[in-house]
């Protein structure tokens, strides 16, 4: 893994230890965690035109920084407990989206690969 995001989850296993946090930490908390974090990311962007959401004022997108701050921590906290390695299951991900999404086909197109 990245070594910044190894040093933040070293943190966040410090920050957890510290609070006596770990025992309400399983997977499935934190899974729960990451969508109220992500649903209140969402939040600051609800009624907002396409260019709105593109042109936030730096008080709005240090709002936003915030959340996605959020959303961050409890996907580290989620993937640390599950031993997974997230840069890896990205990297993956990506390679497996690029079979999906041959250049030459989604050009432009919004559609899901299955309908392309």
């Amino acid at each position: 893994m990245n070594t910044e995001l190894e040093s933040i989850t070293q943190a966040l296993r410090a920050f957890a230890k510290e609070r006596e946090w770990e025992q309400f930490h399983s997977p499935k908390n934190l899974a729960s965690a990451l969508t109220v974090e992500a649903s209140e990311l969402l939040e600051h962007f609800q009624w907002l035109t396409e260019d709105q959401s593109r042109n936030l004022p730096s008080e709005a997108k240090a709002k936003v920084a915030a959340e996605a701050a959020d959303v961050l921590l409890y996907l580290l906290q989620l993937c640390d407990k599950l031993q997974i390695d997230l840069v890896d299951a990205a990297r993956t991900k990506l390679a497996v989206n690029a079979e999906k999404y041959p250049v030459d086909r989604p050009l432009g197109s919004s559609k899901k690969y299955t309908e392309i």
